[in-house]
């Protein structure tokens, strides 16, 4: 299966990948849970701001208390002025490729999205979808629609980096 990770790398682009499981990447020596958390964040902010010319990318799965909520959404900080253009290129892109019928609007963000508000970089935070809908996390769990969705944010990118 070939991943977004694959897609951009074949079209030669830098990538690195904080996180490909659902494990922390605190430092080493960090005890308890909150502090775990802390260092994670800010490892991974690190990383998010070590290049100049960096574009960031947080990919997630949505929940919500109904089942009824479906549909990706991208958020944004204010913080950089590339990532609201960012957000909205990948909420088009979604649109475009994938999901014809989504009406959701990008949202701006604060500091409760920590990597979004204090990386120096455009960055968006990408919810693909619902885990919460049924239907949709039906869909999420579907290789062929994950790699659909990978291709959806490869190309969102490559329109962002386009109209640059």
């Amino acid at each position: 299966m070939l991943t977004l990770r694959d897609m951009l790398i074949l079209s030669g682009f830098d990538v690195e990948v904080t996180r490909d499981t659902d494990r922390s990447i605190h430092d080493n020596g960090v005890e308890g849970i909150a502090n775990q958390k802390a260092s994670d964040m800010d490892n991974r902010l690190e990383l998010f701001n070590k290049y100049d010319n960096a574009i960031c990318l947080s990919i997630h799965q949505n929940q919500y208390v109904t089942t009824d909520a479906k549909g990706a959404q991208m958020f944004y900080s204010a913080t950089n002025p590339q990532s609201e253009f960012l957000a909205q290129t990948m909420q088009n892109s979604f649109v475009k490729y994938i999901q014809p019928d989504n009406t959701r609007e990008i949202k701006l963000c604060g500091e409760e999205l920590f990597l979004c508000h204090f990386c120096e970089n455009p960055t968006v935070m990408i919810e693909c979808g619902f885990l919460s809908n049924p239907e949709e996390a039906a869909l999420l769990n579907d290789e062929n629609y994950r790699r659909q969705v990978a291709f959806t944010i490869y190309a969102g990118l490559c329109e962002y980096l386009a109209q640059q």
